[in-house]
């Protein structure tokens, strides 16, 4: 798994961040996305890597701004995460 964190400039209230998580959804194949306005970031969780520019564009396409992007490898944890 993947994770993405990518720095969103302009959410200035939680009705801001529920149209990133949106264009995230409909334009890759992703686990979870979850936006934080205090944050200025949206986090990204993805099964296998995703192409940073469609997700760069989709939220552009929203009117906000972005910043640098993060990814790294994600392992999941929990209490039914073993051998994972």
């Amino acid at each position: 798994m993947w994770i993405y964190t990518v720095q969103v400039d302009s959410m200035m209230c939680g009705m801001c961040e529920s149209p990133v998580n949106d264009a995230v959804r409909k334009a890759l194949p992703v686990k979870k996305v979850s936006s934080s306005r205090s944050k200025k970031e949206t986090t990204v969780v993805s099964e296998a890597p995703v192409a940073e520019d469609v997700m760069r564009q989709a939220i552009s396409a929203t009117g906000y701004g972005v910043l640098p992007i993060q990814s790294a490898s994600y392992a999941r944890k929990g209490l039914f995460s073993f051998g994972k």
